[in-house]
């Protein structure tokens, strides 16, 4: 399944994927993706999830900027950060010290951060100078540009908030789309830790019955264009109650789906069950 998309309609090679900036700096449209992006360890390994990755950055031609949603950066407020070179964050444990020696000196776009403050009505935007890039967002990236010469910004999910609020909040971010940025959302759409069958890691499909409902229902409603089962997740059942323990992960979905348009059609990709409770399964937009 390594590299193949599937979506509800007629595949087309992710080769289309381009853009091209008219005089006035304004873009054609740029794709949206949601990672499921699993263990650290996809950012050192070379398996079926980091070489679709890859694949993907070869064939979308490169942003002017990245805005990522990491459902590893969860605030009282919405922030974004804005410093010149943001950090890498290894905001993990227990793995191996080559994981830990990673840098990704992606640089930052304070302009960038400032317009998108400036572009949000519905809510004051805090503008961040201490964060950096999270495993979320840098463990997926590092992948797709590995010369780390596009700047990455984190927008992070303010918790106090519940879905409709990061659905509408992502739909004022529309307008970049059209200036070269790539907005991304990282997380798992299953992702229950505390249910991991760590004796099947190697089982690359592996997957409780409860998971295996939650996602297909949730990718029924991704592909259909309905999305009120999604925001309104809490009152799905109990397989989503398995799947979806606490928010975080889920939630970076959300805003890639608010900025789907009426003309473009979501396409799995790594949709890949792993040890029990989780799902690697992701999906581009264009």
């Amino acid at each position: 399944m390594m590299g193949i998309l599937t979506g509800a309609s007629v595949m087309q090679p992710l080769s289309i994927l381009s853009r091209a900036a008219d005089l006035h700096g304004v873009t054609d449209r740029m794709p949206v993706i949601f990672f499921g992006h699993g263990s650290p360890m996809n950012a050192i390994e070379k398996n079926e999830f980091s070489e679709t990755w890859k694949d993907l950055g070869r064939k979308i031609e490169k942003p002017t900027a990245i805005l990522c949603i990491s459902a590893h950066w969860e605030t009282a407020g919405t922030y974004v950060t804005a410093m010149d070179q943001p950090r890498t964050i290894h905001d993990f444990g227990g793995f191996p010290k080559e994981l830990y020696a990673i840098k990704y000196p992606a640089p930052g776009n304070p302009t960038l951060a400032e317009k998108i403050k400036s572009g949000i009505q519905s809510t004051n935007i805090g503008l961040d100078m201490s964060w950096g890039l999270d495993h979320g967002c840098w463990s997926v990236i590092k992948h797709l540009y590995p010369e780390a010469d596009v700047p990455v910004l984190q927008m992070s999910i303010d918790y106090t908030k519940g879905p409709e609020y990061h659905f509408a909040l992502a739909k004022e971010l529309a307008s970049l789309r059209r200036k070269g940025v790539m907005i991304v959302g990282s997380g798992n759409i299953v992702h229950n830790l505390s249910m991991v069958a760590w004796d099947k890691m190697d089982i690359s499909g592996y997957a409780y019955d409860w998971a295996t409902e939650a996602n297909n229902k949730m990718k029924s409603s991704i592909l259909s264009g309905d999305y009120k089962p999604l925001l309104e997740y809490n009152k799905q059942g109990q397989a989503f109650r398995l799947a979806i323990p606490t928010p975080e992960h889920f939630i970076p979905l959300l805003y890639i789906l608010a900025l789907k348009e009426s003309d473009e059609n979501p396409f799995l990709f790594n949709d890949v069950a792993m040890m029990g409770s989780l799902t690697m399964t992701s999906v581009l937009i264009k």
